[in-house]
């Protein structure tokens, strides 16, 4: 099979999933209710109600925190941190911690290729306005950073810059080795703080971490431009 009709055949199979997921959300009562159970979790902004949700399944509740974070994955921008708070509270810290990185990167994977598979031609007919050229030169240029950094700041879409990553040049494997080493101190960090805290503590000490986070962005930004400045002098 040649590679233009393999890039066809995989687009006609994500078409074939979204309409499947049109069809099953406006058609069948149950899917639609379930994803609107969801979106009320994520609006709630309530990490206790996650974790009634996440232990109601029993010994299901592994499996459903892997679909949570992949929905909420492909479903930008909803809050990852809540379900890495509640990961940690309901399995444990480390193991929130795995189970949180790994539901995570495999999100930023699948974003990734969904954006490959639709393809730029498509992007830029949706968007005139898109530069997928600038896009791919920032990415070139700055790559692992923009997915470091990304990940240090919660309040940055990091599902945004997975789709915007699959437009670009960038190969899947530098990408996922980049997501996943961006994502891991803070996975770990919140995993930490979630299964210690409750309540307004946790959200004052996110507050702090997001700071923190901001400066050690800062930072990342200075060396880039400090790094750039020294090769134009040469």
């Amino acid at each position: 099979m040649s590679k233009l009709n393999k890039r066809t055949l995989a687009r006609l199979l994500l078409l074939l999933v979204l309409l499947l997921a049109v069809i099953g959300f406006y058609f069948i009562p149950g899917v639609r209710s379930k994803v609107t159970q969801v979106m009320m979790l994520f609006s709630s902004m309530s990490v206790d109600s996650i974790v009634g949700y996440l232990r109601s399944f029993g010994v299901w509740a592994v499996v459903i925190s892997f679909l949570l974070m992949m929905f909420q994955s492909i479903i930008a921008p909803l809050p990852a941190f809540l379900i890495t708070f509640a990961n940690a509270a309901v399995f444990g810290w480390w193991q929130g911690a795995l189970l949180s990185w790994t539901s995570a990167m495999a999100g930023a994977l699948v974003c990734f290729y969904i954006a490959r598979i639709a393809g730029r031609d498509l992007v830029e007919r949706l968007n005139k306005n898109f530069s997928l050229e600038t896009l791919d030169a920032y990415f070139d240029r700055y790559g692992k950073h923009t997915i470091l950094i990304c990940r240090l700041l919660p309040f940055i879409s990091f599902d945004f810059i997975s789709y915007a990553a699959g437009l670009t040049a960038i190969k899947p494997l530098p990408f996922l080795i980049a997501t996943g080493i961006g994502q891991l101190p803070a996975t770990v960090v919140y995993s930490y703080v979630g299964s210690n805290l409750t309540g307004s503590t946790k959200t004052i000490l996110f507050g702090l971490l997001s700071m923190f986070a901001l400066f050690i962005a800062v930072y990342v930004f200075k060396q880039i431009y400090q790094s750039r400045q020294e090769k134009t002098n040469k």
